[in-house]
């Protein structure tokens, strides 16, 4: 395992250096999304300093360079997941466009009336109304994987969901709102066993834990750049290439055509075509250096200082009178989601902030978790690997200065 050197990785966020109302920044809402370090941030101006062309169209130089650094990354997002092809590595604006790909290409050819999906009860937004929209449109059934007490899912009762109408199952790796972190390859081999292809939405972990497409035998995974250091507005989509084969383009238009007829269209090979569009280049591009600045460090040496620190935020936060927090699953990663009694979560989210602490309230764009537990929201502290435990310190301090005012 590589050296962790803390005051190395902060020294590489410019923006942890700043104040926010006259306090220093501590930042803890990185399930939102991470900071970027000068070397992502240098090389988006190296892009639009030095290379900036349209890409895949081009024969003259700038194109020819830009082109061959966008394709690059796809190479790099090949190799940091372990995926069989380069081709298989679909560039798109995120996670939630990578999940609405599948649901509308996959649900157009495979999906029909009386169909079964298996989502489960902790999924983000994203992961619930597309598969919603496709039943909408297609008459098909949406079932959902019940969550346990503790925040883990209810891995009998999945198994008792599928019948010979189940057509797809889509999970995510690591929840948004509770950090619980779920036995991915056991719920892929159940739904192999009954020919059912699984979506898993990776935008949680992709950060935090090392995914490798061959061992999970996965059919399609999809993550997020602005979550891993990157830039916004970029992510990508993995699918199995029989599976994206047989799947007709999401959208229509440059890019994704090897020939255009007003009598006929045919379409390009993978990946482009699901690449209609000029893309995020910039993004593309620079979503590679980020991926070499985790590499750099090494994810089994960030996920080590991370369940560290996640250890040490529980134990702090634990010393809060009437603290509960939503989520105690066995397996988590690097967030923490609580309520105080008697206390809205919006108002300790707006004093923290006075004090300079980032954190996130609501309902982390997972509704229906909230409303298994009963509550409105939580106060989510989501942590990355440039924190430390003196800016947990500053947090507990700042949330008893809160509750002091709230109680």
């Amino acid at each position: 395992m590589k050296t962790f050197d803390i005051d190395r990785i902060r020294a590489d966020f410019p923006i942890l250096s700043r104040e926010v109302n006259g306090k220093p920044l501590v930042y803890f809402d990185n399930g939102a999304t991470t900071q970027k370090p000068k070397q992502v941030i240098d090389a988006i101006i190296r892009y639009y300093a030095d290379m900036n062309s349209n890409v895949h169209r081009g024969v003259h130089y700038l194109s020819q360079i830009s082109t061959d650094a966008f394709e690059v990354t796809r190479r790099k997002v090949q190799a940091f997941i372990h995926a069989k092809h380069e081709h298989e590595i679909i560039i798109t604006k995120g996670t939630t466009e990578a999940i609405n790909i599948v649901a509308s290409c996959y649900g157009r050819a495979f999906i029909t009336a009386g169909d079964e999906i298996i989502i489960s009860a902790m999924e983000h937004h994203s992961n619930i109304v597309p598969w919603q929209m496709l039943c909408d449109e297609k008459g098909c059934r949406l079932r959902v994987i019940p969550m346990l007490d503790n925040g883990e899912l209810d891995i009998e009762a999945y198994k008792s969901l599928f019948s010979e109408r189940t057509k797809l199952v889509s999970f995510t790796y690591v929840s948004n709102a509770l950090g619980t972190v779920n036995p991915v390859k056991e719920m892929i081999d159940v739904a192999h066993e009954h020919g059912v292809p699984v979506l898993v939405d990776g935008a949680q972990a992709i950060q935090h834990i090392a995914v490798d497409m061959q061992a999970l035998d996965v059919d399609f995974f999809a993550f997020s750049g602005h979550k891993m250091y990157g830039p916004t507005g970029i992510g990508v989509l993995y699918g199995k290439e029989d599976l994206l084969n047989n799947m007709p383009p999401y959208q229509g238009g440059g890019d994704m055509i090897k020939d255009v007829t007003f009598e006929k269209t045919t379409y390009n090979e993978l990946p482009f075509k699901f690449e209609a569009g000029t893309p995020n280049i910039e993004a593309g591009i620079c979503l590679g250096d980020a991926i070499d600045y985790i590499q750099d460090i090494g994810l089994d040496a960030i996920k080590a200082y991370e369940e560290d620190l996640l250890a040490y935020a529980t134990s702090r936060l634990s010393e809060i009178e009437g603290i509960r927090f939503i989520g105690t699953a066995t397996h988590k990663s690097s967030v923490i989601s609580f309520v105080v009694d008697g206390v809205h979560p919006y108002d300790i989210g707006v004093i923290l902030d006075k004090l300079g602490i980032a954190v996130r309230t609501g309902h982390h764009c997972a509704q229906p978790v909230m409303d298994a537990f009963s509550i409105p929201g939580t106060v989510r502290v989501s942590l990355a690997m440039y924190n430390t435990k003196e800016e947990i310190d500053a947090l507990i301090d700042g949330l008893k200065r809160a509750l002091s005012m709230l109680l």
